[in-house]
């Protein structure tokens, strides 16, 4: 993978990560329009960088999981990340494949519907905003966590889903917005740890620009703090509608390359 292919999907990957269209849809689109091979490798640094992001953006909560490890809320993200990993690793092998890039088209399609059906019934239904809980319930962590698992195939967004399902639980916003960012922790961290394995094991390492990949580290890293913070301030009042719709036409576009 080239400097600039490196840097460019660098970029997109801070501005995508914490919007709910799917950063690693992204990530497999733009290397079948540069015509270079994806690389799941490449995908998990990049998530890494963004993960730095939001340790920083959430570094009260954070620093409020390492001080209480028991606590409530360590507990709600054990109780997320756990279906997580089991559907994770059902899936793997298609999930693998799926970052070949042929399953964009239905993936991205899958969010987008997702969008406009949890923006169509909060709208339908006021007591999503009205009645829903301050703080995250064990029910709310099960189904967002189930909603990341499935969120693992590429174009399937990880923030859309995991955000759409704890508000579809009766979830309020920012609150679910917070804790969809924290749930990536944990999930990000194992997929780094499983790649640092199979590198060690004998797999191939990738081919990809070193100094392209450092830069586009810290693009993602940088960029990715200011989405995370602009996300968790806006999302109260963000439209789902705009999102789906930029979905669909990603959708026709990775069916046509």
């Amino acid at each position: 993978m080239t400097f600039w292919a490196v840097v460019v999907l660098g970029i997109v990957q801070g501005l995508t990560e914490f919007l709910p269209v799917s950063s690693s849809g992204h990530l497999v689109l733009l290397s079948r329009l540069f015509g270079v091979e994806d690389s799941l490798f490449v995908s998990i640094i990049l998530h890494l960088a963004t993960l730095l992001s939001v340790v920083i953006a959430l570094r009260k909560e954070v620093w409020q999981i390492v001080r209480h490890p028991f606590g409530e809320l360590s507990k709600k993200l054990v109780v997320a990340t756990l279906p997580t990993c089991l559907i994770v690793l059902l899936l793997y092998p298609l999930v693998t494949e799926a970052f070949e890039g042929g399953a964009l088209p239905i993936c991205f399609m899958t969010t987008a519907v997702l969008l406009f059906v949890t923006e169509l019934l909060q709208k339908k239904s006021p007591r999503y905003s009205q009645t829903s809980q301050r703080n995250i319930s064990y029910k709310q962590a099960l189904v967002m966590g189930i909603g990341q698992g499935l969120a693992t195939f590429p174009g399937i967004s990880r923030s859309g889903t995991t955000i759409c399902s704890g508000v579809l639980a009766g979830g309020e916003r920012e609150n679910v917005a917070k804790f969809s960012f924290l749930m990536s922790i944990p999930v990000i961290l194992l997929s780094m740890a499983l790649e640092i394995f199979k590198l060690a094991t004998g797999a191939a390492f990738p081919q990809v620009d070193i100094p392209g990949l450092i830069l586009a580290f810290l693009l993602a890293f940088v960029i990715g703090l200011l989405s995370v913070k602009a996300m968790i301030r806006l999302t109260q009042n963000l439209s789902f509608k705009w999102f789906s719709a930029y979905l669909v036409a990603l959708a026709v576009l990775s069916f046509l390359i």
